[in-house]
């Protein structure tokens, strides 16, 4: 079996998706982000990757940056999130897939993984799945094995759910093969055939609470709400047990009641909807970016830029994936072409 198998990361952001497959043993062999902020972070914890910064879509020749293995891919979300337009592929963002879909076509590694909202799967009643779907098995040759995980499953005390697709390169037909289980022409060679080797990750018996993420110390008071806040007098009525989050949501509060952190948006923190609220013994305050790092699975060891406004980190922390998930996803991935060279 490989040792190492290199990866090259799309729309890296942070790099949650390249920490995930570092720690899972791949050697992460490039990285593009074009967010000049996220850059920062990601080079303060990665410096010895190659990050191309810049527009993805400037990159001529995706073949001239090297061959990896695997291409990961994060690519924007917006166009298909239910928190927006839902313009899909008529928005610019949307249109960056086909990005990711030419830099696999240049490139032709042995497998992919793509991320993106759940929503995704059914934008516009399910056809904007169908196009990527279709381009990937149609144009490029590829396998096409979406499913939905959530962070809450892995051990991660977050409702995160996000879809995810891993195919395998020279396997389009394995939906069509499956399927056809009265004339399954390669049954005798499944174990050659690396889609069949990859499983979906078992979900993990959660140990971690709220309370284990959660500093426990008084942060600084730029976190709190203080008496003379205009949303001070709702909070104090709305926010009343320690042992759960809430989320101003531009006019009322929500309770998290489930236990868990609710899901992490890129404009937490910054007086938009969805900001996650705690209360202890020192007041009600926001989560920190570090909090927030936790809840995304991100060791402390992960290094938060000394000069970065929060504004940023919260932006970039919210458009960052639950590190475990993929982690897990990435050992499977590795795990079935591993599997099938063996039998080559």
């Amino acid at each position: 079996m490989k040792s190492h198998y290199s990866v090259g990361s799309m729309f890296a952001g942070i790099g949650g998706i390249c920490l995930a497959f570092k720690n899972a043993g791949y050697k992460i062999k490039w990285a593009n982000e074009i967010d000049k902020n996220a850059c920062i972070t990601y080079r303060e914890n990665f410096p010895e990757h190659k990050l191309i910064e810049g527009d993805v879509r400037e990159v001529d020749d995706p073949k001239k940056i090297g061959y990896v293995d695997i291409i990961t891919s994060g690519f924007p979300c917006q166009a298909f999130s239910v928190a927006g337009y839902r313009k899909g592929f008529n928005d610019p963002r949307g249109n960056l897939f086909f990005e990711t879909a030419r830099f696999i076509d240049a490139i032709r590694p042995k497998a992919y993984l793509l991320e993106n909202v759940k929503n995704l799967k059914g934008h516009d009643k399910g056809r904007t799945l169908k196009i990527i779907e279709q381009t990937i098995t149609r144009e490029l040759g590829y396998s096409f094995y979406p499913f939905i995980l959530n962070s809450k499953d892995y051990d991660v005390p977050q409702t995160r759910e996000r879809i995810y697709i891993v195919g395998f390169r020279g396997e389009a037909d394995f939906k069509r093969i499956k399927n056809e289980e009265n004339n399954f022409s390669y049954n005798s060679n499944k174990e050659n055939i690396y889609t069949f080797n990859f499983s979906i990750p078992e979900s993990v018996k959660s140990t971690k609470t709220i309370h284990d993420v959660l500093l426990k110390d008084r942060q600084p008071a730029k976190y709190y709400y203080k008496e003379n806040h205009q949303y001070y007098p709702i909070l104090a009525k709305e926010v009343k047990s320690e042992d759960t989050l809430y989320q101003w949501r531009r006019v009322y509060v929500r309770e998290n009641k489930n236990g868990l952190c609710p899901t992490l948006t890129a404009n937490m923190g910054t007086g938009g909807h969805n900001v996650p609220l705690i209360k202890n013994s020192h007041g009600i305050r926001k989560l920190t970016p570090r909090e927030c790092l936790r809840f995304q699975g991100f060791p402390d060891s992960f290094k938060i830029p000394k000069e970065m406004a929060n504004s940023h980190l919260y932006k970039q922390i919210g458009n960052s994936v639950a590190v475990p998930v993929v982690q897990r996803i990435a050992e499977n991935i590795k795990l079935a072409l591993g599997r099938v060279n063996e039998f080559l």
